[in-house]
């Protein structure tokens, strides 16, 4: 490879890593966020009680802010339901008309403001990376073109999370729009996360390190999909502690657990199915890997995220829902979809490797 081409190629690797961690980092501060109930701290979007840096006080904002705020999103949610109904979702656009709790307006409050609005910087600090990603990728066009076109999907996919994320605002933190907003980040760090390991396979050759990876893939991808339904339960689950916080006014957190219901236990028990499709896994990873092979390093670091989320989940269960643990636990469930993502793409290319083997 021309050592041009390096450069710009270790030059995008670099960025398309570092704008991966700021992903990460922004689902922390997201969980966080919603662990103190600031959601809402920011009653607009994208400025902040009308302003870029939102006040500090009550006292500068006018005596009527609340009713202020609430005709504005009134006003987009009216245009957005409209847009539901011309595309069809016409149950959707029912169920925002009729639901009372988007009327609520929360009183100001300066630590959840605050907190909102950090989490909204660091968003915007994230789109300026994921810019950039795009902008560097263009140098690869000669040596792989699908990488800028993903890019490009990608900044595009950002925006649209965006506008989803004040949609979150407006509908005072509707339920599914959360859910919604949580598959749509993952989905941003999966497709980084591919460009990145497409980029690296530009510098370095896929060798075989593997036996049946075929059969280690379909296992590895049965998680990976119980993985995806679990975090959707979790959101649920989150919701269902975030309406039951708001009825014992954020008090008696040790009484919480016990009002979850259903979901919760389905929650719960899914963890252990897929405790045991891991392990299944990992046993079969140790028997068919190399030892040093990149695919049975990330299986051992898949091994201890997943240990550590289901310890999260347990302390939250079993010692009142610690809100300190409510993004730590969100994080690492993020943090185990990517794992599972990116030995997925190694995997694959084990199986090509296999095929051409085979064939010739």
């Amino acid at each position: 490879m021309k050592q041009k081409n390096l450069k710009n190629l270790n030059s995008f690797r670099r960025i398309s890593l570092i704008t991966v961690l700021a992903v990460y980092f922004l689902i922390l501060v997201g969980g966080i966020v919603r662990s103190t109930g600031s959601g809402m701290g920011c009653p607009d979007w994208p400025k902040c009680f009308g302003s870029w840096v939102p006040p500090t006080s009550v006292n500068q904002l006018p005596s009527d802010y609340q009713e202020i705020y609430l005709r504005k999103r009134v006003e987009k949610n009216e245009k957005f339901v409209a847009q539901l109904d011309r595309l069809g979702f016409k149950n959707k656009a029912e169920e925002i008309r009729n639901d009372k709790s988007i009327l609520i307006e929360e009183e100001f409050n300066p630590t959840k403001t605050w907190i909102e609005y950090i989490n909204r910087l660091i968003g915007a600090v994230i789109g300026v990376l994921v810019l950039l990603t795009f902008i560097k990728s263009l140098s690869l066009w000669s040596l792989d073109k699908l990488i800028p076109v993903l890019a490009f999907f990608n900044l595009v996919l950002v925006l649209f999370q965006a506008w989803i994320g004040s949609i979150v605002v407006s509908t005072n933190l509707l339920t599914w729009m959360i859910t919604l907003h949580m598959v749509l980040a993952l989905l941003i760090v999966c497709l980084l996360l591919y460009i990145h390991y497409r980029s690296y396979k530009l510098a370095y050759p896929i060798k075989p390190m593997t036996e049946k990876p075929k059969r280690l893939y379909s296992i590895l991808l049965i998680a990976f999909l119980l993985m995806v339904i679990q975090i959707v339960l979790g959101t649920q689950v989150r919701e269902t502690v975030d309406m039951i916080a708001f009825e014992y006014g954020n008090m008696l957190r040790g009484e919480w657990i016990e009002n979850l219901g259903l979901e919760f236990l389905i929650h719960r028990s899914f963890s252990l199915l897929i405790l045991g499709v891991h392990l299944l896994f990992i046993y079969k990873i140790y028997k068919y890997s190399l030892r040093h092979a990149n695919v049975f390093k990330w299986s051992q670091l898949l091994l201890l995220v997943l240990f550590l989320e289901i310890m999260t989940g347990v302390g939250m269960a079993y010692f009142a829902i610690p809100a300190f643990l409510q993004p730590l636990h969100l994080l690492l469930g993020s943090l185990i979809i990517g794992i599972q993502f990116i030995i997925l793409l190694q995997l694959s290319d084990q199986k090509k490797l296999n095929i051409e083997k085979v064939s010739s």
